[in-house]
């Protein structure tokens, strides 16, 4: 079962902007060998913190407003939102226990 959630250029206001929680948003591509990588890690995360964050994916290269208005040129790139503005960006694909380093202040 996917924990993650697909949003586009044309749900990313409503999706992510206005959400009440802490959102993570991965912007991937298909052709990007470390986005795979990460998709799995993004999903445990997703399931063991549901009460805490939400994750979200953009397919960067079919959303290029989004892409270019967050400037996600290097993938994976994930940006952290709270209250409608990036307040972290983690650039690349991590293991598991760096990404849950980087991302201690919102999983809790």
């Amino acid at each position: 079962m996917t924990h993650l959630t697909a949003v586009t250029d044309a749900t990313f206001d409503q999706t992510v902007l206005s959400a009440d929680n802490t959102t993570i948003v991965e912007f991937w591509a298909p052709w990007c060998g470390p986005c795979r990588a990460l998709s799995p890690i993004l999903e445990q995360l997703a399931e063991e913190h549901a009460d805490t964050i939400t994750i979200l994916k953009i397919n960067a290269d079919e959303n290029l407003k989004s892409a270019m208005e967050y400037r996600a040129m290097s993938l994976p790139v994930m940006k952290v939102f709270q209250g409608g503005e990036v307040v972290k960006t983690i650039v690349g694909a991590k293991p598991k226990p760096a990404l849950e380093f980087e991302l201690a202040p919102y999983l809790t």
